[in-house]
């Protein structure tokens, strides 16, 4: 039987408090609160899929980079560096960030598509990401994806 997403982290989450790891445990915790709210939201409560428990650790974990880099700007480099340990727990759990060349080389080939089916020069922008945007799914973000595209489009 495969495990998922949620029950892994659960399994680190028991390993974390055997191991008396605060901050392991304390972020496993939180992100497991935000992944059962996101269940009982809406209707009815369900069991989330893994690609929606990964879109709540991105999420988690974007929270951590931008409070990280919002308490070093202040002066607070405590509180910044356990921002930063934090989010790398969370980056465990989620796939491998794209490189610049995996993701030019994607970008490219949904340019093309694009192309294909019509869609040119700046105005191709919205078709291009439409294409682009599920074969990354979480590998990169988004502002960096509308770049690259961007690039692109103009060269």
């Amino acid at each position: 039987m495969t495990t998922t997403l949620k029950s892994r982290l659960q399994d680190e989450l028991t390993a974390a408090i055997k191991a008396r790891d605060e901050l392991r445990s304390s972020t496993l915790r939180l992100t497991l609160t935000a992944i059962q709210k996101e269940e009982v939201a809406g209707e009815s409560a369900r069991e989330l899929s893994d690609a929606e428990v990964e879109k709540i650790i991105a999420r988690e974990s974007k929270k951590r980079r931008e409070a990280a880099d919002a308490f070093a700007k202040g002066g607070r480099a405590e509180q910044a560096a356990r921002e930063q340990a934090e989010g790398e727990v969370l980056a465990e759990f989620l796939p491998k960030p794209l490189t610049d060349d995996e993701l030019n080389a994607l970008v490219a080939e949904a340019v093309r598509e694009a192309a294909a089916a019509g869609a040119e020069g700046p105005r191709a922008m919205g078709a291009v990401m439409k294409i682009v945007n599920p074969k990354i799914a979480g590998r990169a973000e988004g502002g960096r994806v509308a770049a690259a595209v961007k690039r692109l489009l103009a060269g």
